[in-house]
């Protein structure tokens, strides 16, 4: 029985992807759920895993190749048997496997999880499934990785840019004067993001608006919660999580804010899906929080915190990067204290968060050291006024100073 092994359903923007590595070749024998390829679209790169058990029989496209939606490359022969008692164990065969097959066979895993626990040297028991009848599905294992693994003492939601490898490797240096020069193929992914920011510039008429946000009353109280938020949810309370809710609830308020353009129309959208710009080895990607509005503190940080993680390890998804109704950057991670950020298209505006450092400033006519934060609102004016975007930045803010608000949706 001949199998078919498949390139992945794309998204409509995205019209053909790249063969970047075989793991395997021909005549090789694979397991189910085990990883042949790496496809690199324009916007992430997905790994293409065995359908069955059996030979890879043959590869119809080469590394560097492009390839379509539904195209077939490459074909497994399901009959095959795998390799005798004695022969040479897959390379790619986890240490644990055999320890944990008991505990995996009484424990019901989708493949995904089943593969991510592998990997990771988990005992499945050790893990509570949400799923249909108790069944442990791969964000399970990924809420057991993010339990367990150690705290580190940087902010967990400083994730929404995550620090990550630079994507241009240092060039070498000669000490003999010699003029060195590299050239390298930019990545599909770093030439989807130019062309969209481009693009953006070229269409759109971008405005930038700024404000200042006094971040004491949000930093007392994670300072007083933190210990019990996350002894009660096994996550840290960060920043993300009050700016994604202050968001959410202006966008309410300033609903063309959360719109965009679709040729001579405009789109209103009755729903909040927040995309949190996060840093990869590849470059920047934009997950998406679907349904923010319906999302609580916690489930906002452990999903950011998820998303950090994974896109170092290159492990997000086509439909986590696709859509998105409003985009929050955080170039704060870094150092950064005031910027402008670009639209992320077909997205309206973009909400630029900063530094935190003590400055001072005049409160009842006294001048005091305060926490503060610039904020920075990139609009397109064709769709937005200056006084909405002025306001919804301004709403932003009051949430933010009386956190009470956000509670009470004020």
């Amino acid at each position: 029985m001949l199998i078919e092994v498949k390139v992945p359903e794309l998204s409509e923007s995205i019209a053909d992807a790249t063969l970047l590595s075989w793991h395997k070749k021909s005549g090789d024998f694979v397991r189910r759920d085990e990883t042949l390829v790496e496809l690199e679209t324009d916007k992430v790169v997905l790994d293409i895993v065995a359908p069955h058990d059996g030979v890879l029989a043959s590869i119809a496209h080469a590394d560097g190749e492009l390839v379509t939606s539904g195209e077939v490359i490459a074909t497994i022969d399901g009959d095959a048997k795998a390799p005798a008692a004695g022969a040479p164990a897959q390379k790619t065969a986890p240490v644990a496997a055999a320890e944990n097959s008991e505990a995996d066979a009484m424990t019901p895993l989708s493949p995904a999880a089943r593969k991510l626990a592998s990997e990771n040297n988990i005992d499945p028991a050790r893990i509570s499934g949400t799923g249909r009848d108790h069944r442990v599905t791969k964000g399970d294992v990924l809420h057991y990785l993010e339990s367990h693994k150690n705290a580190q003492d940087a902010d967990q939601t400083q994730l929404a840019i995550a620090a990550s490898p630079s994507t241009h490797a240092p060039l070498e240096t000669s000490l003999g004067g010699e003029r060195l020069e590299k050239r390298v193929p930019m990545s599909r992914l770093r030439t989807r993001v130019a062309e969209r920011l481009k693009d953006a510039q070229n269409t759109a008429a971008i405005l930038t608006t700024f404000n200042e946000v006094n971040m004491a009353a949000v930093m007392a109280l994670r300072k007083k919660y933190k210990e019990p938020f996350l002894k009660q949810h096994e996550t840290k309370l960060g920043f993300m999580s009050f700016f994604t809710k202050a968001v959410v609830e202006a966008l309410k308020q300033f609903p063309a804010i959360n719109a965009s353009i679709d040729g001579q129309d405009i789109v209103y959208h009755g729903y909040f899906d927040i995309g949190i710009a996060v840093g990869s080895p590849r470059g920047l990607v934009v997950p998406i929080l679907r349904d923010a509005d319906q999302m609580n503190f916690a489930g906002i940080e452990r999903s950011i915190a998820d998303f950090g993680a994974r896109a170092k390890d290159g492990k997000l998804t086509l439909d986590e990067l696709t859509g998105g109704t409003f985009t929050i950057t955080n170039g704060g991670t870094f150092g950064s204290m005031l910027s402008t950020p670009i639209l992320n298209p077909p997205q309206s505006a973009i909400l630029g968060m900063h530094n935190i450092t003590e400055r001072a400033v005049v409160e009842n006519g006294d001048i005091v050291a305060r926490p503060m934060m610039y904020v920075a609102l990139s609009y397109d004016h064709r769709i937005i006024d200056g006084n909405e975007a002025v306001l919804f930045l301004v709403a932003i803010k009051n949430a933010l100073e009386d956190p009470a608000r956000l509670l009470l949706q004020l």
